[in-house]
C-alpha cells in the first residue's frame, strides 16, 4: 500500500480558540505525531496504523470529507508518559490519585472552541468515521464517548457506536452502569439525554475507561488529572440539552438514547476476535459541534491504543492492591493478553511470601485478569522479552506457580465456562528469597 507520508517536522497548523493557550486538548498531544497526508477511512485507515502501530498518527486528509483531519494512536502508555513528562510507572500513581481525589469540572459560559462550527441538519456521513474491519458491520465511532446525565447522576464512559444512518448510530452498551441508567429509564417509558464526545483530551479518555463499583462523575476524575498535568481543572459547556461536555474536545454532539434498539455488529473486539450481533440501543443525534479544522479520533480495535485505555485504568487499582502486601513499583497489562486479562507486576521482595502474596492481590485489583507474573526491579514489565527470560531463569513451575479454580472471569475470555467462571494462574518469576542474586543477574 503506497502512503503519503510527510515529515513530521511540517506540522499542520490549526486555528486556536481562545481557550488554547491556558488548557491542553486533544490535538496538542499530536505534535510529534507522523503526518499521513491522506487516507481512505475504508480499510486503508486500519492499514496504516497497523504499518505505524506505536506512533502517533495525523491524518491531514480523509477521502470523502472535507476539512476535517483524523488521528490514531493518541493514548498509548510511553506517549502519555513523555506528554505528561512523567515516568510511565508514575503515571498510574496519578490516576490512582485522580481516582480518590477527585475535582469538579469549571463550567464556561462564554463561547468555547468546541462550539465553533456546526453541521446543520447532522450528518455524520462528513465525518471521517471509519470503517476498519470487512468483517465489521460498517462504519463505527470508537473513540467517542458517551456522556449521560439522568436524576443528578453523571456517567462518561466508551461505548462503540455504528453509523447507522446520517443522525443515529447503534450503541453496544455492557452491563455497567449507563446500561443500568437506561434500563431504570426505559421502565419508566424514558429516553436519556447524552452526548456523544470525539477528540476529547487523553485525561478525559482514561477516566471514562475507569471502572468503577459504585457510580462516579468520572468528569470529576478527569479534572483531577487535568489539574495534575495542566495546572488547572476541566473546563466545560453545557450542549442544546443540558448534558456537560468539555470545552476544548474536537466534537461534541447532543443526542438521546431512544427507546429503540436494532441490531449491532459483528464487530471486531479487543481480543482480535469477531463479536456477535446484538439487539442494541438506538441514539438520536439531533446537533453536531465541532472545532474550527477538527481532528477525529479513531482506535483501531484490537490494537496498542486500544490495549492501552483498556489496561491502563486497570493497572493502578491492581498496583494499590498488591501496594497493600508488598512493595509493588510498576504494573503493566500485556499486549498479548490485550491490555485486559493479563498483567506483569514489578515488586521489591522483603520476604519470602511477598511475590506469592503480590499474585493474590493482583486478581483481587482486576479481577477479570485470567494470568499475571510477578517480577524484579531488574526486569522491565513492558518488555516481554526480558519478563520471558525471567521466568526461564528464575521461575521453577512446580514452585512458583499458582492456579486457581473456579474464578470469576471475563466476558473476552471465550474458554471461560457458560456460567462464566474460569481458571486463572500466577507466576513468581522473581529471584528466589533469601538465594544470591548473582547466578540470577543479567549482564546484558
Amino acid at each position: 500500500m503506497a502512503i503519503n507520508l510527510l515529515s513530521n517536522k511540517d506540522p499542520p497548523t490549526f486555528k486556536r480558540g481562545h481557550l488554547f493557550a491556558i488548557t491542553m486538548a486533544f490535538r496538542d498531544h499530536l505534535k510529534e505525531a507522523e503526518i499521513i497526508a491522506s487516507v481512505n477511512p475504508i480499510n486503508e485507515m486500519r492499514l496504516t496504523i497497523e504499518e505505524y502501530p506505536n506512533a502517533a498518527l495525523l491524518f491531514l486528509s480523509v477521502d470523502g470529507t472535507k476539512g476535517h483531519k483524523a488521528a490514531a494512536n493518541v493514548c498509548l502508555r510511553d506517549n502519555l508518559a513523555r506528554h505528561f513528562d512523567i515516568e510511565p510507572s508514575k503515571l498510574l500513581d496519578a490516576l490512582e490519585s485522580a481516582m480518590h481525589d477527585r475535582i469538579d469540572p469549571i463550567e464556561i459560559h462564554s463561547s468555547a472552541p468546541v462550539m465553533e462550527n456546526v453541521i446543520d441538519p447532522v450528518d455524520l456521513t462528513q465525518l471521517p468515521i471509519p470503517h476498519h474491519y470487512p468483517q465489521d458491520r460498517g462504519r463505527y465511532m470508537s473513540a467517542s464517548i458517551v456522556i449521560a446525565e439522568r436524576n443528578g447522576q453523571r456517567n462518561v464512559s466508551f461505548h462503540r457506536q455504528f453509523v447507522r444512518d446520517k443522525n443515529h448510530v447503534v450503541a453496544r452498551l455492557v452491563p455497567r452502569h449507563l446500561r443500568t441508567m437506561v434500563n431504570e429509564a426505559r421502565a419508566e417509558g424514558e429516553c436519556v439525554n447524552i452526548a456523544i464526545v470525539n477528540g476529547a483530551d487523553p485525561c478525559l479518555l482514561l477516566a471514562a475507561a475507569m471502572s468503577f463499583n459504585q457510580p462516579i462523575d468520572e468528569l470529576t476524575v478527569a479534572s483531577a488529572l487535568y489539574q495534575r498535568f495542566y495546572g488547572k481543572p476541566l473546563e466545560v459547556i453545557k450542549l442544546e440539552n443540558g448534558v456537560t461536555v468539555p470545552a476544548d474536545a474536537e466534537y461534541a454532539m447532543s443526542a438521546t438514547i431512544t427507546l429503540e434498539d436494532d441490531d449491532e455488529g459483528p464487530y471486531i473486539d479487543i481480543t482480535g476476535t469477531i463479536d456477535e450481533v446484538r439487539k442494541e440501543p438506538v441514539i438520536e443525534i439531533h446537533s453536531l459541534h465541532h472545532r474550527n479544522e477538527p481532528i477525529f479520533h479513531a482506535i483501531l480495535p484490537g490494537l496498542a491504543e486500544h490495549h492501552a485505555l483498556m489496561g491502563l485504568p486497570r493497572a493502578p487499582t491492581i498496583k494499590s492492591s498488591v501496594s497493600k502486601v508488598c512493595e509493588c513499583t510498576d504494573v503493566v497489562m500485556t499486549s498479548g493478553g490485550s491490555g485486559w486479562l493479563s498483567a506483569v507486576v514489578q515488586i521489591v521482595p522483603s520476604s519470602p511470601d511477598d511475590a506469592r502474596n503480590a499474585i493474590m492481590a493482583a486478581f483481587q485489583g482486576h479481577p477479570s485478569m485470567k494470568a499475571v507474573t510477578v517480577v524484579d526491579v531488574d526486569i522491565d514489565p513492558a518488555d516481554p522479552i526480558r519478563v520471558e527470560w525471567a521466568l526461564m531463569t528464575r521461575w521453577q513451575p512446580d514452585r512458583d506457580t499458582i492456579i486457581l479454580s473456579n474464578q470469576k472471569g471475563s466476558s473476552l475470555d471465550p474458554t471461560r465456562a457458560d456460567d462464566g467462571l474460569t481458571s486463572k494462574i500466577g507466576y513468581d518469576a522473581t529471584i528466589p528469597f533469601g538465594r544470591d542474586k548473582k547466578p540470577f543477574t543479567s549482564v546484558l
